[in-house]
């Protein structure tokens, strides 16, 4: 009890001191001092320390250290009152602000809730009090922090700090946002892309047309679509993923004014052509892969400017189109009860690419000129129209005279995806099967749902936390595919979102390194994380 009474007449000591407080330097010594005392001690230390950080600027970065070394306690309790307590360095002094903001960011990955809380609360408190040194510390961690922690300063950013108003995000600060956003896109991983490009979407970026651009921009960087070597392309399954997640962050950017031509040309150039195709993830889930491909390559297209070499880019289009199209057997006059087993949700984004690209670029369909491969391809055509209508038949029947609590089950659901694939389809068929095609027609491809904002684009929102839960919607599409079709044994596997394989990035996870108080220093060792240095 000897110390915990002079503990109080120290704060009292200090308290009463008013003017002269800076003559008693060593009262708030021995306050520093009982951060190595017993729990009580402990606390009491925690709640003076801040209360008169500011008078002894000389002891600043011991009394910072010993409110750091509480943080660190064995006892939860000591831990939380510490990180409460934290705030209280950062009256007026920028440079302390900075490294507790550090320090708050590696606590970001504690996982107890009630310290967690404890650590969003402080950060947001210091945020309000200096928004540009707090937020200069998160950005430390970014910089030279380990993958998890990266992650929760991503996580914070977007769904924390972006959401506080404008009296604290200012365009200054947000401009600041966006410029450590930037210079953290120069060295990351799949999933730290994917959250850099959606903070990016959440700012003054994802507002305008110019900010459009800017992403885009951003995206094209990362999908490295000056890569001449198809072979390799084809073969590393990390660099077709690259592509893939590049493409569907610049995908809701695209529009009139901001043109897809470049990622439509790499596709066509690079991944369509039939020897490259059928070298794409050969050894994991082939048709998954190749399906998330052709649906970001089916939205790009809609967008695309007028092609070079539009005649060749097409062609690649339509034949990799006929490995979707088999040719009817001899003698097959109806499907009957065993019908083929057609992969529709292929077939659409490739039919709709050939259907759009065709309208762009009507004098380039070189397979119309050839009699030969045009008989073929309408032959192919009325076998697919042909499974298609017998498969829309089913498809209707099944949810003929439903209510509508009924349609809202998962089976439904799943039925009324197929329905809109395979009736996309039909109407494309239409058109192609004239002597020459026509393009008469517009669809809304069967996965897109359109949520228009302020330039009547849709966008990806904001997702965090279970990365299989962003592929939800793909799932079931895909089961769609599995579950609806008339025969078909295919499984569908759906990975999570954001990682290119178990191969990424195998130098992480330096998990065990000392945290780097009062940011900026150590964490080396991640050097790996850029797209294109695995």
């Amino acid at each position: 009890m000897d110390n915990i009474e002079r503990l109080y007449k120290c704060y009292e000591v200090l308290s009463e001191a008013g003017d002269k407080i800076s003559e008693h330097v060593e009262e708030y010594k021995e306050i520093l001092k009982a951060v190595k005392g017993t729990s009580k001690e402990k606390r009491l230390a925690s709640q003076f320390i801040g209360n008169f950080f500011k008078h002894f600027p000389e002891l600043a970065d011991t009394a910072i250290d010993a409110q750091f070394d509480l943080c660190e306690d064995d006892d939860t309790q000591i831990r939380r009152q510490a990180i409460k307590d934290l705030p209280k360095l950062c009256q007026g002094n920028a440079e302390a602000t900075t490294r507790v903001g550090d320090t708050l960011a590696q606590l970001l990955v504690l996982d107890d809730p009630s310290e967690l809380q404890q650590v969003n609360n402080s950060l947001l408190s210091i945020i309000k009090l200096d928004t540009k040194s707090s937020v200069t510390g998160l950005f430390q961690q970014i910089t030279s922090g380990d993958e998890p922690t990266r992650e929760r300063c991503f996580k914070f950013i977007a769904t924390k700090l972006l959401t506080m108003g404008p009296n604290v995000i200012t365009k200054e600060i947000e401009d600041y946002i966006v410029e450590e956003i930037k210079k953290a896109l120069q060295d990351v991983t799949a999933d730290e892309f994917h959250h850099c490009m959606t903070i990016l979407g959440a700012t003054k970026l994802g507002s305008t047309i110019t900010g459009h651009a800017e992403l885009v921009k951003l995206a094209t960087e990362q999908a490295e679509l000056n890569n001449t070597d198809t072979d390799i392309i084809a073969v590393d399954d990390e660099v077709v993923e690259r592509f893939i997640q590049c493409a569907t962050a610049a995908a809701p950017y695209f529009s009139k004014t901001i043109k897809s031509t470049a990622f439509v040309a790499h596709v066509c150039d690079k991944l369509l052509p039939i020897k490259t195709w059928n070298m794409i993830a050969t050894a994991v889930s082939q048709d998954q892969i190749q399906l998330r491909l052709l649906k970001v390559f089916a939205e790009m297209v809609t967008y695309t400017d007028t092609l070079e070499n539009a005649s060749e880019r097409i062609n690649a289009v339509y034949n990799v189109l006929l490995e979707y199209m088999p040719l009817p057997k001899l003698n097959d006059e109806d499907l009957g009860d065993t019908p083929p087993s057609f992969q529709f949700s292929h077939a659409e984004c490739l039919l709709y690419a050939l259907h759009t690209l065709g309208k762009k670029h009507p004098n380039s369909l070189s397979f119309v000129e050839d009699s030969e491969k045009l008989k073929d391809f309408r032959a192919r055509l009325q076998y697919l129209a042909r499974g298609t209508q017998g498969y829309i038949k089913k498809l209707e029947e099944a949810l003929k005279g439903k209510s509508a609590e009924e349609l809202k089950t998962e089976e439904n659901q799943l039925k009324q995806t197929a329905l809109k694939t395979t009736s996309n389809i039909n109407v494309l068929i239409r058109d192609l099967f004239h002597s020459p095609p026509i393009f008469k027609h517009e669809i809304v491809l069967s996965w897109v749902v359109p949520k228009p904002n302020k330039l009547g684009k849709r966008h990806a929102p904001i997702t965090f936390g279970d990365k299989a839960a962003a592929n939800g919607k793909e799932k079931q599409e895909q089961e769609q595919e599995k579950k609806a079709r008339p025969s078909n044994d295919q499984k569908f596997y759906s990975p999570p979102s954001g990682k290119y394989s178990n191969k990424v990035n195998q130098n992480f996870g330096n998990n065990n390194r000392a945290r780097q108080r009062g940011g900026g220093g150590g964490g080396g060792g991640y050097k790996n994380r850029r797209f294109n240095k695995y």
